[in-house]
């Protein structure tokens, strides 16, 4: 059946679309589908990442409307709409004991509050899949933990006349899929650049990874030919990314070469699965998309939507024996993710 798709991405901060699944976004967008990025935080605490742009004046003036400006850049280089949630990013607590999460922040705010707003957009925007983190966050920083769970508050209550009557008609997306770090596609790198006698920028990485549980991730989405359009996307911040730096340290032959595509955990689906699948929208393209995200769907006794389909997550690691999955764990949050992926925070650094 032929008929216009959208697909949302739910991201935390500016510059994480662009991080995570933005090759997937581009082909999708490629091949006409609508896609919205919804930025729940506008990344005020984050630090500038990129030493050249360090000290930079007008930056450090206003980076809440630099990377405002970036964001647009970025958004125009992957063909998305884009959205701001308008919630305040919440930093990244750092010390020993942990400060205090800064009142008003993202990560403080009362779910039926953040969820209300995004389910907002979702009536609005009516997409058939939605894409978010997993429920670690992707690596434990408080404002992609809480994307996480308003991600799926949202989904659960976007279809349901009866949850936020007053924020739009019903409207039930079919899938959620997690994004995230595929151990997989990142060893198959790291060895391959070793193969070739280069040198990996995931040497430190290995250890950490190899002690981490797989995701159920089984969904492969053929992209090779828009790691280009991801990486312009990624430079376009220009404060997070130096653009001689990690994220561009692989060769992009040996990238599109040695794993060609993004993998996806397909979390939460309303529709059978056949797995594993080379598309977001598996399942949904010969349904008549409009009418099945218009009906309610079925939900158990604790109301929740009742699914054809959920990936099971990875048992807790509990290492440290103090009762906290290792995964979740904020008070350590100096690992290989954290360290690439910033969002310090700056209120901290400048009091100190």
């Amino acid at each position: 059946m032929s008929q216009e798709l959208r697909l949302m991405a739910v991201h935390a901060h500016p510059d994480d679309e662009s991080s995570k699944g933005a090759a997937t976004t581009a082909k999708y967008v490629a091949d006409g589908v609508e896609v919205m990025v919804v930025s729940c935080t506008g990344g005020e605490r984050g630090d500038v990442l990129n030493e050249r742009l360090k000290g930079d004046p007008h930056i450090e003036r206003d980076l809440t409307q630099v990377r405002r400006d970036e964001m647009a850049a970025a958004a125009q280089i992957l063909g998305v709409r884009h959205t701001w949630l308008g919630f305040v990013d919440s930093g990244l607590p750092e010390g020993d004991p942990l400060p205090p999460l800064p009142e008003g922040c993202f990560a403080l705010e009362p779910v039926e509050v953040t969820a209300e707003a995004l389910v907002r957009v979702i009536r609005e925007f009516r997409p058939h899949v939605i894409t978010t983190y997993d429920e670690n966050g992707g690596y434990p920083h408080p404002d992609h933990i809480m994307t996480h769970v308003v991600s799926m508050a949202a989904f659960h209550a976007a279809g349901d006349p009866s949850a936020y009557p007053h924020a739009g008609e019903p409207w039930q997306p079919q899938k959620v899929y997690f994004s995230g770090w595929s151990i997989r596609r990142i060893t198959a790198i790291h060895e391959a650049m070793l193969a070739e006698g280069l040198e990996s920028p995931y040497e430190d990485w290995m250890s950490g990874l190899r002690s981490r549980p797989e995701r159920d991730i089984q969904t492969h989405v053929e992209c090779a030919e828009f790691f280009p359009v991801r990486d312009n996307a990624l430079r376009a911040h220009a404060t997070q990314v130096d653009p001689d730096g990690f994220w561009f340290k692989v060769p992009m032959e040996l990238q599109q070469r040695v794993h060609s595509t993004e993998d996806w955990e397909l979390a939460f689906s309303l529709v059978e699965p056949t797995l594993p699948e080379d598309d977001l929208f598996a399942g949904l393209r010969e349904l008549d998309l409009d009418a099945v995200c218009r009906q309610a769907p079925e939900r158990d006794a604790a109301g929740e939507v009742v699914a054809a389909y959920r990936s099971v997550p990875p048992p807790p690691q509990d290492e440290d024996g103090d009762g906290v999955d290792d995964a979740r764990q904020t008070e350590d949050l100096d690992d290989e993710i954290t360290e690439v992926e910033g969002h310090h925070d700056r209120d901290s650094e400048q009091a100190s």
